[in-house]
């Protein structure tokens, strides 16, 4: 999946090991053309009033109007059962959201269940890369453990003997997160501008330095360079942070022109911590969606290593590698910025696992609580860094930035179905609104547009729309600084959804897609809807 995306609040599963080397154990919609009708309440009306899906199902009954199909079709329920995540552990986690401001948008933060198969495989993922942890730095090993290690050496050995697989010494330096297709896109190796690790320590230590008192914990790792001089050493480290800042630069653009457009008009350091986000997030999201050989460790081992990497730089200021400087310098400059969007996010990536995780979604709900792990999550991410206008508290904003990831990953999924189908096998897209509007998977996978698909998407992107709104409501709530960038992305991203209608609703052999030029065209009108004379005086179109 695209990023959109956006992993929230750190916790210990127990292992009987409490840390090893440093890581810790531990709005109303526009009308529709004339061919809608009001959807009645009762329709599709859940059997339980009391759920958050539940009642968010009533009020967008109320809020939505859907154009109905305008030809007849036999059933269209998809051919293949949809596997992963059961329908028991998905209504847990949906049972489980808090409603916000009695709207359509749900706040699924630290939403887990920990009873699930795929946390449960996320649990011993961790247990066994801690555990190898262990007899890597140990030198006193029992004999069942050597076994272990030495069984564990041979598979993988053997694995790449048979495949003939033999890594090259540069693919074997990667940084986690950082595979041939990040680096085919941004044009060289991420990360190789310094070889030695010992100065990306020191780097940490100096950063850690200039934290405010008890930001971090102690840890045995970090105290030995804790009283660390750094005369005459402070321009170099500086420079070390500064490139890693551009390198995350750098990544942004290349993966995420909008966005990356978007920090070019925040101030200097509020533009660096939004690179350090995305670059975790980009990462995040390359662990699970990158090929595998023989020779890689599990997705779920370096999903559950990358959890604790996390965990660690929260709580210990610990960083792996030089890309983690950005993000450690991001915590302490915004020592506001938690970490529980961070795990949500890591949450979504889990969604995205074959036979773990879902690559259907029956309701809208479902593909709600998604699109708020692995986008939504980036909202809540940038909430310290975009900061709040006088009178305005980041509780108050929380909805609106919910909404701005929320819609952002909504609007990746109308602009890319067909490729989700054919590249990943996978269909966003609601089930039940398929079947409303009597669209099937086969349909999708064969790439045919017709006059029921062009009601989908119509259907679709007026949702959308209306998140879009829910999201402009806090452009004014941001500081002044933020609203520009925010309002020009939010601008440059809704023309998406028109780019998609200008294609004829084709979102199945056609990507929408908005130009450079487009987008820098509409900062001028950007800029204008920030300004307090746009509520009396608005631009033509605009509410």
């Amino acid at each position: 999946m695209k990023i959109g995306r956006t992993a929230l609040l750190g916790y210990c599963y127990a292992l009987g090991i409490s840390q090893i080397n440093g890581f810790v154990v531990p709005q109303q919609p526009s009308s529709l053309p004339h061919s809608c009708s009001l959807l009645s309440s009762s329709s599709s009306s859940p059997s339980s009033s009391s759920s958050p899906s539940c009642r968010l199902q009533q009020r967008q009954n109320t809020l939505f109007m859907s154009v109905s199909p305008i030809e007849e079709t036999e059933s269209s329920s998809p051919s293949s059962e949809r596997v992963g995540r059961s329908n028991e552990e998905i209504e847990r986690e949906l049972s489980s959201g808090r409603i916000l401001e009695d709207g359509p948008v749900i706040d699924f933060g630290s939403v887990k269940d920990s009873s699930s198969r795929a946390e449960k495989a996320l649990a011993k993922a961790r247990e066994e890369y801690l555990l190898e942890l262990n007899l890597n730095t140990h030198d006193n090993l029992s004999g069942v453990q050597q076994t272990q290690k030495q069984q564990h050496s041979q598979q993988i050995a053997a694995a790449a003997e048979e495949k003939g697989i033999i890594k090259g010494q540069q693919q074997q330096n990667r940084l986690m997160g950082i595979n041939d297709d990040v680096v085919q896109e941004v044009g060289r190796e991420v990360g190789a501008f310094v070889s030695d690790p010992t100065l990306v320590q020191k780097c940490a230590a100096y950063l850690r330095s200039t934290a405010p008192t008890n930001m971090f914990e102690p840890h045995p790792s970090t105290e030995s360079t804790s009283s660390l001089d750094y005369t005459g050493e402070e321009e170099s480290l500086k420079s070390l942070l500064l490139e890693s800042y551009m390198e995350s630069g750098l990544v942004t653009e290349a993966f995420a022109k909008t966005f990356y457009l978007g920090t070019q008009l925040l101030p200097k350091d509020a533009q660096e911590a939004i690179w350090a986000v995305y670059v975790w997030c980009r990462r995040t999201d390359e662990i699970v969606d990158a090929p595998r050989s023989p020779t890689d460790v599990s997705m779920l081992t370096d999903l559950s290593s990358w959890e604790i990497r996390l965990e660690n730089l929260f709580k210990y200021g610990m960083v792996e590698d030089v890309m983690d400087l950005p993000l450690l310098d991001c915590k302490i400059k915004y020592p506001n910025l938690p970490i529980e969007p961070f795990v949500d996010m890591i949450r979504g990536m889990l969604m995205d696992i074959p036979d773990l995780g879902q690559d259907r979604y029956d309701t809208f709900e479902e593909l709600h609580l998604y699109c708020y792990r692995v986008a939504g999550t980036v909202g809540l991410m940038s909430m310290p860094v975009f900061g709040c206008a006088p009178g305005y508290t980041e509780a108050e904003a929380k909805e609106p930035a919910l909404s701005l990831g929320v819609v952002f990953q909504l609007t990746n999924i109308l602009r890319d179905v067909g490729e989700d189908a054919v590249k990943r096998g996978r269909v966003y897209l609601p089930r039940e609104d398929m079947e409303k509007f009597g669209v099937t998977e086969e349909q999708i996978f064969a790439r045919r547009v017709d006059d029921n698909y062009v009601a989908l998407m119509k259907y679709q992107i007026e949702r959308a729309r209306m998140y879009y709104d829910r999201a402009l409501r806090g452009v004014p709530m941001l500081s002044e600084y933020s609203r520009l960038p925010v309002q020009s992305s939010l601008d440059c991203y809704g023309k998406i959804l028109d780019k998609i209608e200008k294609n004829g609703y084709d979102s199945l052999n056609q990507r929408a897609y908005v130009s450079k030029w487009e987008k820098l065209a509409e900062i001028p009108f950007s800029w204008y809807r920030t300004l307090d004379i746009a509520k009396i005086l608005p631009l033509p179109g605009d509410k």
